[in-house]
């Protein structure tokens, strides 16, 4: 897969609301018999707003919004009454996300905060009403100015992607398998070591349109940290996951054994990896029966949490996003 997968993108088309016309209107009271002008403003459009929100980690929820619309000013009404304003609508992004004019590819901005936000689309001006163009002169004006229109731009927005899991395991372990049963990644899956070239980036989806993205760091072989095969340009990657999910088949030799290479290899790499919170997926746990997987428990890391999973039959997958989506957030 390409690095273009590093990058969360969206495209859609940003219309804000038109500004309300002025009114035009005199008093009409039984006492007052030459009243004057008393025509409202008209209210302004809505605006597109952007607002950083840090529990979103991709742009997965804003993937089918073609056309985002905000309400239209109301027009003003005697009385100097002033119309409503058009209603706003607040785009929530994670942090990080940029936005750009798709047709210059220029930079507008970016969200870096959480909760901040920043007006995209700026809805019309609403048009002043009679009332505002009273003079010395000119005392009964039969005018009032029309609403601005509101704004219509394609826009993109773009989010480089810091996988918030990252895979860790020997060739074969079956991550590519995982990543394309979790996610709409395409990984290609063959089978032999350092089947993964590339990282592949996967956006899993979990419960009420949240999401959070895997990373399938190409297997790590004995010797990485030194340069072998393909091993320590991926171990960059793994410096940016906020979570490491160490996967190790069932048909390992010894899992807990293989699990300490693995962490000895990130050790050596860059000794801060083993900072980062670790979660054990056992894969291909179908292949087992509940007496194997009791007998099997009681060998592993004590400190370590673990699920058994099985990415052919789906086993344990929901059980493991929900410890991921504890560890992301706590």
């Amino acid at each position: 897969m390409s690095s273009s997968n590093f990058i969360d993108y969206v495209k859609f088309c940003s219309r804000s609301g038109a500004g309300g016309a002025g009114s035009v209107h005199f008093r009409r009271e039984k006492h007052v018999p030459k009243g004057g002008p008393d025509g409202g403003n008209g209210g302004r459009g809505g605006h597109i707003i952007l607002k950083g929100n840090s529990q979103l980690w991709t742009l997965l929820h804003l993937k089918y919004q073609k056309h985002v619309i905000a309400g239209n000013g109301k027009p003003g009404e005697g009385g100097r009454r002033s119309g409503a304003q058009g209603e706003d609508i607040i785009l929530e992004v994670p942090l990080g996300t940029v936005a750009k004019d798709f047709e210059s590819g220029k930079k507008l901005f970016e969200i870096t905060e959480d909760g901040e936000e920043v007006i995209l689309t700026e809805g019309g001006r609403g048009g002043l009403g009679n009332e505002n163009f009273k003079t010395a002169i000119n005392q009964t004006p039969r005018f009032a100015q029309p609403g601005e229109t509101g704004k219509e731009e394609w826009i993109v927005l773009e989010l480089k992607l810091l996988a918030d899991v990252g895979l860790v395991g020997f060739p074969n372990a079956g991550k590519s398998t995982l990543l394309s049963v979790l996610s709409a990644a395409k990984p290609e899956i063959a089978d032999y070591p350092f089947t993964t070239l590339t990282p592949n980036l996967g956006v899993v989806s979990y419960r009420d349109y949240k999401s959070f993205v895997m990373a399938d760091i190409p297997g790590i072989i004995e010797g990485a940290a030194e340069g072998k095969g393909l091993g320590i340009r991926f171990l960059r990657h793994i410096e940016r996951n906020s979570i490491l999910l160490f996967l190790i088949p069932t048909d390992a030799e010894d899992i807990n054994k293989e699990y300490q290479i693995l962490l000895g290899e990130l050790k050596k790499y860059n000794p801060e990896l083993l900072d980062k919170d670790r979660i054990l997926a056992i894969s291909k746990s179908d292949l087992l029966d509940e007496e194997l997987i009791k007998e099997m428990k009681q060998e592993l890391p004590e400190e370590l949490p673990h699920v058994f999973i099985s990415s052919v039959t789906q086993t344990g997958l929901l059980e493991l996003k929900d410890l991921l989506w504890k560890f992301l957030n706590k």
